[in-house]
């Protein structure tokens, strides 16, 4: 794609980025066909190539993003499918990255959604204030119809459809402190406590360090991490998610100092593709450059990290999971093969749902701001794992799990939920109806 940026444009290292990732489109379109807003809505400007279109324009030009613009920036999913179909090697995600940043900066938003927006930041990345949020939502409950009948307050009836009406105990596990092998230590991991996953199945963290205790692994739970900034990342508030990263790196770099750490751990892929990208978003940081990147080599979701240990086979299970590849799993961390091994190798058939290319729809607070469109994504996703006629559902993402489970009465769990079971833990609670077959 040809550019038409000024020197002192380009002078912008940001700027400079987005140029040289806009040359490398070449209007092929083949991301429309990956593209799940343009495969549900049909419109050029809702595919990436239509919005890259719509950022080149707005950024050659230097001018303010409009109500257009902000439309079709908004609809973006950021699941990545394009980037896994794109033949030019097009970096989209820190092109849409960008562009949010310079719609947060330059346009000024209706009042409520400014308001929706604002609650988000505010509350998700805060296990916390999520937690007395979501013991908040059954005062709620009885306006939701009204709410869903006025435009403005479409969001908060979204909202309230995904609050669980029981919010899970905390669990120990959440809490900062070392967790010893219970086999010979083969390895010393820190785990990403996380935000919203903690509050919503703390069972997924517990798993985790459970399973990789038994398997010989030191698992440390860091004193002082915060939410990974994936949230307000997407949102465009840059600083506020780059002040999140210094503070994991900080205490992430303080854990590899003191004992060493072979890898940090991340249960939820949305967060691991972001900690992942840490090393760029603060590469313009002369303190924080170095160590981000060091961070992110390390940072590994479970499921890449226990493909890389010597684990026993089993015999089949005779329990069939039907595997929903999260698209931060997926496209974002290029990750595909590892969990369904891992599933194999523990006894279970997996099967793969068609479209499996294709967001669920919840992609952060997508399916709070966007909820027709997530709604629509939801139902094609469930009808095509409902098909497979499996018995339980696995992923890798909290954001999947709680999108999913709101349109079937499939059981579904995290990958690492069904490992851990598989070598020496408890079956999960989800699956007890199931003790019989697994007999």
């Amino acid at each position: 794609m040809q550019t038409n940026f000024t020197p002192e444009q380009l002078a912008d290292p940001h700027v400079a980025e987005s140029e040289a990732i806009l040359r490398k489109c070449v209007h092929c379109g083949f991301c429309t066909a990956t593209c799940p807003t343009y495969v549900t809505l049909g419109n050029e400007l809702d595919s990436p190539r239509g919005r890259i279109y719509l950022i080149k324009d707005m950024l050659e030009n230097g001018r303010p993003a409009d109500a257009e613009v902000v439309t079709h920036i908004d609809r973006c999913l950021s699941c990545l499918a394009c980037t896994t179909t794109c033949p030019s090697g097009v970096d989209y995600m820190h092109l849409i990255d960008h562009a949010r940043v310079h719609v947060e900066n330059t346009y000024k938003r209706p009042l409520m959604d400014r308001l929706t927006r604002n609650v988000l930041a505010a509350v998700l990345p805060y296990p916390g204030r999520f937690r007395m949020a979501l013991r908040l939502a059954d005062l709620g409950r009885p306006f939701k119809g009204l709410f869903r009948r006025i435009p403005a307050l479409k969001a908060f009836a979204a909202m309230l459809d995904l609050a669980p009406r029981r919010i899970p105990a905390q669990s120990p596990f959440a809490k900062p402190g070392l967790h010893p092998p219970q086999a010979e230590r083969r390895g010393r991991v820190a785990i990403l406590t996380g935000c919203a996953q903690p509050v919503l199945d703390p069972e997924i963290n517990a798993a985790t360090i459970r399973l990789l205790t038994r398997l010989g692994v030191e698992v440390v739970v860091p004193q002082g991490e915060v939410c990974c900034g994936s949230l307000v990342h997407h949102m465009g508030r840059e600083e506020q998610a780059l002040a999140a990263a210094r503070t994991n790196v900080d205490v992430w770099i303080g854990e590899i100092e003191a004992g060493g750490l072979d890898a940090i751990i991340i249960t939820a892929s949305g967060c691991g593709t972001t900690i992942k990208d840490y090393g760029h978003m603060l590469r313009l940081d002369p303190s924080y450059a170095e160590k981000a990147v060091r961070v992110s080599a390390l940072a590994k979701d479970i499921t890449e990290y226990l493909a890389s240990l010597d684990l026993p086979s089993h015999m089949p299970r005779g329990i069939t999971v039907a595997y929903h590849s999260a698209c931060s799993m997926q496209h974002g961390q290029k990750i595909t093969m590892a969990p369904k091994l891992l599933l194999k190798a523990a006894g279970f058939t997996v099967r793969d749902p068609a479209e499996g290319h294709l967001c669920c729809g919840s992609a952060g607070t997508y399916n709070i701001m966007q909820p027709e469109i997530s709604a629509e994504l939801k139902a094609r996703k469930v009808r095509n794992i409902e098909a497979t006629r499996a018995d339980v559902i696995a992923t890798g993402n909290i954001g999947c799990i709680t999108q999913i489970a709101t349109g079937t009465g499939i059981p579904i769990l995290h990958t690492v939920e069904l490992l851990d079971w598989a070598y020496g833990g408890d079956m999960p609670a989800k699956l007890k109806g199931l003790q019989q077959a697994a007999a």
